[in-house]
C-alpha cells in the first residue's frame, strides 16, 4: 500500500496543467480571446460556439520531472526510479491541472449598426487540480523513518485544493472611442465536488534517546484538516451508484454556488502602441452542498525500542494511545473557497500597414487598414497557496491572408524555460477554425517533456455584409 500510495502520488504530479493561455491573449480573430480579456479589442455582427466544441483545452507538465523519468525502459528499477524523481523534487514544485470544456457560447452587437457594443454569453466546465508535492511526506512514505532519526517531517507540505465546476457568464464590451475598449463579465458558479487542504501544520519526528543505543522517542504534532463538500455521499459503504454521472449532475444541476467577475482594458497608447490588462475569476463559491471537514489535531509521543510506522514493534495498544491522542474529528460547517484569480497584461507594437481588401477587418472595423505584425510581451500571473504563479511572454503575430492569422510565443514559466507556443486561426466563409499548441519543440519526444498543451475550436462568426 505504501508504494501504491507514492506512486499514485507521482503519477499526479506528473499530468499537472498549467491555467496560463499565453497564445489565446490578445489573439483578437478568436471570438474566445474575450474569455481571457472581456476588454480585448474584438468585433463581430454576431457570433456563436458550435456546442462542446468551440473551446477545447488540455495543458500537461510538471515543474520538476517527466514521464521518462519514471517510465524510461533504461534498465533502472522502478522504485529507485521513484526514489529519484522525489529526491529531485522540492516542497515548492507545483502540481497545478486545469481543464475546460466550452458548452455553449456566443455573443451579438447592441445598439445598431454603428455601435461598438457587445453582449456575450456562455457556460463551460472546467476541472481544478493545485498541489506542492509534499516532499518531506513522500520521503516518509517511501522510505520510513529509519535513515532518518533526528529528523522532523513536515506536514505542512501538504497543500492541495481540487474543484469540479460549471460556469455561466454574461459579459458586456465596448470601445469608448479609438483609444480605449472595456469590458467586464458576471458569473455564476456551480461547484459539483471540492476538497481542500491548505492551512496544514505539524511534524513527524523520530530522535535516539541520549545515552542508548535502541531507545528511540517519537513525536508526532498534527494539525491536519481537510474540507469537502458534494464529496460525502461516495465516501460511504451504502453508496451504490455512478460517481461520474452525479458528480456531473451536481455540478451543473446542484452544486455549490458563487458568484465571480472578469474585467478588462486595451488602450491604444498610439496608433500602433497597444496596452492590454485582464483580471479573470475575482470569485468565489460558497461551498454548502453534503459537507465534511475532517481534522486530526493533537500530540502523540511514544518512547520504546525501534518505532516504525507500521506498528509491528509497537505494543498492543499503541493504536488505541495515537486515535486517543491525535483524533480524527468530522465537523459540518459550510466554508468559503477562493477561485484561483488569474492576471494578464501585454505591451504589444505593431507595424506593415496593408489594406483590407474586401468585405471584414474583424480587428478594425471602421477602417479598411490594419497593420500585418504585431510583436510584444505578457505577463501572467496566478494566485496559489502560498505564493503567485507567474510566466512571461514574447510573442509574435502575422496576418499571413486576409482571414488566417499566426502567433507564435515563447515563455518563461515554473515548467519550462524553452516553451514555444504556435497558433493559427482561419476563417472560411462565416466558419472560425482555430488551434492552439505549446511547448512544440519537445513533441519529438513528448515522454521528456515538462509540459504540452493544446487549445481548439469551431465559432461561427458573422459580420454586416458590407464590412
Amino acid at each position: 500500500m505504501r508504494k501504491i500510495g507514492i506512486i499514485a502520488l507521482l503519477l499526479v504530479a506528473f499530468s499537472c496543467f498549467s491555467q496560463n493561455k499565453e497564445v489565446l491573449y490578445n489573439f483578437t480573430s478568436i471570438p474566445q480571446a474575450s474569455m481571457v480579456n472581456p476588454g480585448a479589442d474584438v468585433s463581430y455582427k454576431f457570433y456563436f460556439g458550435f456546442p462542446v466544441l468551440s473551446g477545447i483545452s488540455a495543458n500537461v507538465g510538471s515543474s520538476s520531472f517527466s514521464a521518462y523519468d519514471l517510465f524510461a525502459n533504461n534498465g533502472v528499477d522502478f522504485n529507485d526510479k521513484v526514489r529519484n524523481v522525489i529526491n529531485k523534487s522540492s516542497k515548492n514544485d507545483k502540481v497545478v491541472t486545469n481543464q475546460q470544456l466550452e458548452i455553449f457560447s456566443g455573443g451579438f452587437r447592441v445598439g445598431g449598426k454603428e455601435s461598438r457594443s457587445y453582449v456575450s454569453f456562455g457556460a463551460y466546465q472546467e476541472f481544478d487540480f493545485f498541489m506542492y508535492v509534499p516532499k518531506d511526506l513522500a520521503l516518509l512514505a517511501l522510505d520510513g523513518n529509519k535513515n532518518y532519526i533526528g529528523k522532523a517531517f513536515d506536514l505542512s507540505d501538504l497543500s492541495l485544493r481540487a474543484e469540479v465546476l460549471s460556469v455561466f457568464h454574461v459579459g458586456f464590451h465596448s470601445k469608448l472611442n479609438d483609444k480605449v475598449v472595456v469590458g467586464g463579465r458576471a458569473k455564476i458558479y456551480s461547484s459539483g465536488a471540492n476538497a481542500v487542504s491548505t492551512h496544514n501544520s505539524g511534524y513527524i519526528y523520530t530522535g535516539q534517546a541520549a545515552g542508548t543505543s535502541n531507545i528511540y522517542e517519537q513525536i508526532i504534532y498534527s494539525n491536519l484538516e481537510l474540507k469537502t463538500s458534494g464529496l460525502a455521499p461516495f465516501t460511504k459503504d451504502e453508496y451504490e451508484g455512478n460517481i461520474a454521472e452525479d458528480i456531473t449532475h451536481n455540478t451543473f444541476f446542484n452544486g455549490s454556488l458563487g458568484f465571480g467577475v472578469d474585467a478588462g482594458v486595451t488602450y491604444y497608447i498610439k496608433e500602433n502602441v497597444q496596452f492590454t490588462a485582464s483580471i479573470i475569476d475575482l470569485g468565489f463559491v460558497k461551498q454548502s452542498k453534503n459537507i465534511e471537514t475532517l481534522t486530526y489535531k493533537g500530540t502523540y509521543e511514544y518512547k520504546g525500542t525501534n518505532p516504525d510506522f507500521l506498528g509491528s514493534n509497537d505494543p498492543e495498544n499503541v493504536f488505541d494511545e495515537f486515535d486517543e491522542a491525535i483524533p480524527r474529528d468530522t465537523l459540518y460547517n459550510k466554508y468559503t473557497t477562493w477561485r484561483p484569480t488569474k492576471i494578464y497584461s501585454s505591451i504589444q507594437y505593431s507595424f506593415g500597414k496593408s489594406r483590407a481588401d474586401e468585405e471584414c477587418n474583424c480587428r478594425m472595423p471602421q477602417s479598411k487598414e490594419r497593420f500585418k505584425n504585431d510583436v510584444g510581451l505578457q505577463f501572467f500571473a496566478m494566485s496559489a497557496p502560498r505564493e503567485p504563479i507567474a510566466a512571461l511572454t514574447l510573442f509574435y503575430k502575422r496576418n499571413i491572408l486576409e482571414k488566417l492569422d499566426f502567433k507564435a510565443s515563447y515563455t518563461f514559466d515554473t515548467f519550462s524555460n524553452k516553451n514555444i507556443g504556435l497558433g493559427l486561426s482561419g476563417t472560411i466563409g462565416m466558419v472560425n477554425i482555430y488551434a492552439l499548441v505549446n511547448n512544440v519543440l519537445e513533441y519529438k519526444d513528448i515522454s521528456k517533456a515538462n509540459s504540452a498543451a493544446f487549445q481548439l475550436g469551431i465559432n461561427f462568426v458573422f459580420q454586416d455584409k458590407e464590412e
